[in-house]
């Protein structure tokens, strides 16, 4: 794997030699993942679309997020953002999908909660798998840039 080569690229290579397909289901990145995605020339042969389900209403109209889950969890949770990778997976038909929580910042953290906290997860066939980073930055752009390379390499390793 070539260091130079774009993180976005890679993915791309590998969803094309496995004849896969990927979507995304975005809160805290906004579409930053399906935009990178998406830079790379022939990506429509594997990205079938991407979600932004920003409110949580949007979460459990767009993706199935149950209620309970959000009540019970809150929106940046582990439990919400597997909800959000299986509900992008099955929204979009898709072989692997990304689903992605947080808080961005600067604004919105609590003790508990901190911001830069992200929960994501990758929807495959083989299963769902959960990860959850905390950036330490009130920097929105960077949670932001750092969330969306994360997932990527998250994929990046689902793909195998």
């Amino acid at each position: 794997m070539a260091q130079d080569t774009p993180l976005e690229v890679l993915v791309g290579q590998r969803l094309k030699a496995l004849h896969r397909t990927v979507g995304t289901a975005e809160s805290c990145t906004g579409g930053l993942i399906a935009h990178l995605l998406t830079e790379v020339a022939g990506s429509s042969a594997y990205v079938l679309g991407g979600i932004v389900a920003y409110a949580n209403s949007a979460k459990e109209q767009l993706l199935g997020v149950p209620a309970s889950l959000l009540i019970q969890h809150g929106a940046v949770s582990e439990p919400v953002a597997v909800a959000m990778a299986e509900g992008a997976r099955r929204a979009l038909r898709v072989d692997y999908a990304i689903g992605v929580t947080g808080i961005a910042g600067p604004g919105g953290g609590t003790p508990e909660k901190p911001v830069g906290l992200v929960h994501m997860a990758i929807a495959t066939p083989h299963g769902t798998f959960p990860s959850v980073f905390n950036w330490n930055s009130n920097d929105r752009t960077l949670n932001k840039e750092r969330s969306a390379e994360a997932a990527l390499r998250l994929l990046l390793e689902r793909l195998g």
